[in-house]
């Protein structure tokens, strides 16, 4: 007979309609100490939350809803690190492809293309203020 644990039901709390998350907050909503948190800051490119101006970690929603995902994979579909990568880096994750809220390199790309990406950073900005 199986038995399910405590660890295998997964009941995900709700997100918080907010702008922004600090790192204890995100802890809270995921269920995942900070510092493993910060962890996969180092191990997912993608995953890079802004900071204040006091050095404090600044979530926002999508940075969570990518969180939740890595969660996902790593405990409940138990992927490494390295496959985790590989999913998002092929944009299969669940249809998802890594967040585009880091700004190309600006090393041999034409200036429109830069423009382009830092318009659509301001309209996703503005239509979360809205």
């Amino acid at each position: 007979m199986y038995r399910a644990s405590a660890k295998s039901i997964e009941v995900q709390r709700p997100i918080p309609d907010k702008l922004f998350y600090k790192i204890g907050e995100v802890s809270r909503i995921a269920d995942i100490e900070p510092y493993v948190l910060r962890y996969w800051e180092t191990e997912f490119p993608f995953l890079k939350p802004r900071k204040n101006k006091s050095g404090q970690r600044v979530y926002v929603k999508k940075d969570l809803e990518f969180i939740l995902e890595i969660k996902r994979l790593l405990y409940q579909e138990r992927y490494t690190i390295e496959g985790v990568r590989k999913r998002f880096g092929e944009g299969t994750a669940t249809g998802k492809q890594i967040p585009e809220s880091q700004p190309p390199k600006a090393e041999n790309i034409p200036a429109s293309k830069i423009l382009e990406h830092v318009r659509k950073r301001l309209r996703e900005i503005l239509s979360q203020i809205q």
